[in-house]
């Protein structure tokens, strides 16, 4: 009798399966919309966003240094000005954001100056 009873309580664990893979499914898909997938597109952005840099833009780099750019090499390397006759090497990866496009770095201080 006790045999008969353990298989019988065995076989109906397959929607018992069903049921609690469900949660964990529904889990996913909300990490996915949520999390994955708007970091996948501000990846997308981002990458866009460095590929069109030119000379003459004015950036921030990912340490916080703001500059133009004087030249683009083909091995993904700009130089950057940050103050008068001081270039700095960099690499495309570390720009954070295009502040303008063209434009100069003291005309932006200048008008800094002015407002506060």
């Amino acid at each position: 009798m006790l045999i008969s009873e353990a298989y019988a309580q065995a076989t109906g664990g397959t929607t018992d399966m069903l049921t609690s893979l469900l949660p964990l499914v529904l889990i996913f898909v909300v990490f996915y919309f949520l999390l994955i997938r708007p970091q996948q597109k501000k990846m997308k952005e981002h990458k866009a966003m460095i590929e069109a840099v030119r000379r003459g833009d004015i950036v921030t780099t990912a340490g916080g240094i703001i500059g133009k750019i004087i030249k683009v090499q083909e091995d993904g390397i700009l130089q950057i000005e940050i103050a008068d006759g001081v270039k700095v090497k960099v690499l495309k990866g570390t720009i954070g954001e295009v502040r303008s496009k063209g434009g100069d770095v003291d005309d932006e201080d200048k008008a800094e100056a002015k407002a506060s």
